[in-house]
């Protein structure tokens, strides 16, 4: 693991074209909650005080309605909006819509399962060979058909995730059991993973480096130990071990180093 995977102050680093956009974000909403937690503190230590019982005074429990409570609550509905409309939701329009072209992107599908990650290349001919259930197995964790035209160059790995940097990255999530949560704190991605559904997120990497997949969902008595290497390679690092895996999986030593990005899906 990167030694520098954790930042000096109180998040991780940040590798990702979009994690500034989303720190800020963060860091935003932290200032806010701790202005209206200290605010609200100091107000309601002030009636504790105010209107306590004492010597020649008795409790006062009658309902009063001063003005400046509600300015203050006007004033943080106000700040609430423009934070959803217009800081919030920019931010999530982008990380989750202006998704890359897929020809100018590595595409990659991560299928997870109780308790561990894999991801499916595609080969030479950028299509994702068909997978079927009946498949996996230990050696085969997505059921990739290897007889069909398509699966026959494909690669697959298993707690394993290389990309290239400078490179956008679109990643294909499904479940095989539960519902799982993909996490890259690096990428400052984040997504549940619904069974029966594939759900796509995109990324890219400025930084080359080591860090780690998580699983931000609790996905039974293992999930402790769901996770996996999230490898950020240079362009030559990447065709490298793509070479590698070719020669491992497919015993294939001739073939092209690196795969076209994928168009089709299974």
């Amino acid at each position: 693991m990167n030694q520098s995977y954790y930042s000096t102050w109180w998040l991780p680093i940040n590798i990702s074209t979009h994690g500034g956009a989303v720190d800020q974000l963060i860091f935003v909403m932290h200032v806010f909650m701790a202005v209206l937690f200290f605010g609200w503190g100091a107000y309601f230590l002030y009636c504790l005080v105010r209107f306590r019982e004492r010597a020649g005074h008795e409790a006062d429990i009658e309902p009063r309605h001063f003005l400046l409570p509600k300015y203050l609550e006007g004033g943080v509905l106000f700040i609430e909006i423009v934070l959803l409309v217009f800081i919030a939701a920019p931010i999530w329009a982008k990380v989750k819509n202006d998704f890359p072209p897929e020809k100018d992107s590595l595409v990659v599908r991560i299928v997870g399962e109780q308790f561990a990650w894999n991801a499916h290349y595609p080969g030479k001919d950028g299509k994702f060979g068909p997978t079927r259930p009946e498949l996996m197995d230990g050696t085969n964790p997505v059921g990739l058909d290897r007889e069909d035209p398509d699966g026959k160059d494909d690669l697959v790995t298993i707690n394993e995730f290389h990309i290239p940097v400078n490179k956008p990255v679109i990643a294909r999530l499904s479940s095989k059991d539960v519902i799982h949560s993909f996490f890259l704190p690096v990428m400052r991605v984040k997504q549940d993973i619904i069974p029966g559904m594939q759900i796509p997120v995109h990324f890219e990497a400025v930084q080359p480096g080591e860090f780690e997949i998580g699983c931000a969902q609790l996905c039974g008595l293992g999930h402790y130990r769901m996770k996996g290497q999230f490898v950020v390679d240079t362009p030559e690092g990447f065709n490298a071990w793509i070479a590698t895996q070719e020669k491992d999986q497919l015993g294939d030593t001739t073939a092209a180093p690196n795969p076209e990005p994928a168009t089709e899906g299974s």
